[in-house]
């Protein structure tokens, strides 16, 4: 009878510990940041993936803290960014100034879950369905709101608009459930009020198609589902319902995101059933800003971005309004009845760009040519992200 000899290999202890999945991942990772531009750069978004973070073996997003170089622990925030069905995040993001031509460095580590203090939350939104469907949003500088379906058939004031609304604010903390509740919101009491009448038209930033020489937009959305909430990142999406683009049926779903520290929106439209059988389709968006009595209007195709300067309403200051496209999709500054326009090219079915505002009496922005630099400085900003690498150390 053959037999067969069993070998039985002891290991040592620490040998045994080294080959352990958790002695595998890094202790800590460096992340080195790099701004490229000769331009200050306030609050910038950095985003580290869950592929970069993979080293670490965090089981959860929500575990992962980040510090500088000087030790200080910065804030930061788990994103799920394709809203699956398990909400699991995808994405770690934090926030540094650079200075011109700055690199910077920070550690990331696995530690305590993430648990923060209502103080510390610098963006926020959500739907109010008693107030006929708003959607409302804010970050630390600036808010907006836009209209729900329910809007639409209200007895008392009935509106049909895709507009995006400005909620001028002058403080740092979260206002917009306040405002909610009290419903005194368009008498400032010190954080702000609501001074702008968007109505039917484009307001700050809202979108349509354009073809046939007009302006193609949607109804109010329809529904909403919120990606992230704070406190650094607020990101939403709204679907609308199919409207029609030169007697084509287009349907809609808008993805907005806002950072804490930014003045600016970023917007992103994604089309579906746009189609005529044997016809190839050249999609090209229009980004409005509402036109204004007394108002200086500026664009810059070699930069992307379309800008104004006005007189808020009730004799309340002055505001900023401008829109940001990738210069390589600027197609022509144009108009129609409402609105300022950027005409811009569509990748496929989908386009991507920027929309905000400023409010002088919120102190941060206070003339026109503080506007125009610091939307001038976004746009080459967009351009040219933050660069991040990222080491692993065990």
């Amino acid at each position: 009878m053959h037999t067969t000899k069993r070998i039985i290999c002891v290991l040592p202890v620490a040998t045994l510990l080294a080959l352990s999945p958790l002695a595998l991942a890094a202790t800590q990772l460096t992340v080195t940041a790099v701004n490229k531009l000769p331009l200050a750069r306030a609050s910038q978004t950095i985003e580290l993936s869950a592929a970069q973070l993979a080293p670490l073996d965090a089981k959860e997003l929500n575990t992962v803290h980040v510090k500088d170089s000087t030790g200080k622990e910065l804030l930061a925030q788990a994103v799920d960014t394709d809203g699956d069905a398990y909400r699991k995040a995808d994405i770690v993001i934090f926030q540094a100034d650079f200075a011109a031509n700055e690199t910077k460095t920070f550690t990331v580590t696995v530690g305590a879950k993430q648990v923060f203090k209502r103080e510390q939350f610098k963006a926020f939104g959500r739907f109010n369905r008693e107030r006929f469907d708003d959607f409302v949003w804010e970050n630390d500088r600036i808010a907006h709101r836009t209209y729900g379906k329910a809007l639409e058939t209200w007895n008392g004031e009935p509106l049909t608009s895709s507009t995006i609304d400005i909620w001028s604010k002058r403080t740092p903390r979260m206002v917009v459930n306040d405002w909610y509740l009290s419903d005194d919101y368009h008498t400032d009491h010190g954080d702000g009020a609501d001074y702008y009448s968007a109505g039917p038209s484009r307001g700050c930033g809202g979108n349509g198609l354009w073809a046939a020489d007009r302006l193609w937009t949607s109804r109010n959305f329809v529904n909403s589902r919120v990606l992230a909430n704070g406190p650094i990142r607020v990101m939403f999406e709204l679907e609308y319902a199919p409207f029609q683009v030169d007697n084509i049926s287009v349907s809609e779903v808008k993805r907005i995101t806002l950072d804490a520290g930014s003045q600016l929106d970023r917007f992103q439209s994604f089309y579906g059933q746009f189609t005529r059988p044997g016809q190839a389709q050249k999609l090209i968006t229009g980004i409005g800003l509402k036109k204004t009595g007394g108002e200086q209007v500026e664009a810059n195709a070699e930069r992307g971005w379309l800008l104004k300067w006005e007189k808020v309403e009730k004799n309340a200051g002055n505001q900023g309004l401008a829109v940001i496209v990738d210069p390589k999709t600027f197609e022509k500054q144009s108009e129609d009845k409402l609105n300022h326009l950027i005409l811009a090219k569509a990748s496929e079915l989908w386009t991507t760009y920027w929309a905000g505002f400023c409010w002088d009496k919120a102190g941060q922005i206070t003339d026109a040519a503080a506007w125009k630099k610091y939307v001038d400085e976004f746009a080459q900003g967009a351009q040219s992200p933050i660069e991040v690498n990222v080491t692993a150390e065990k």
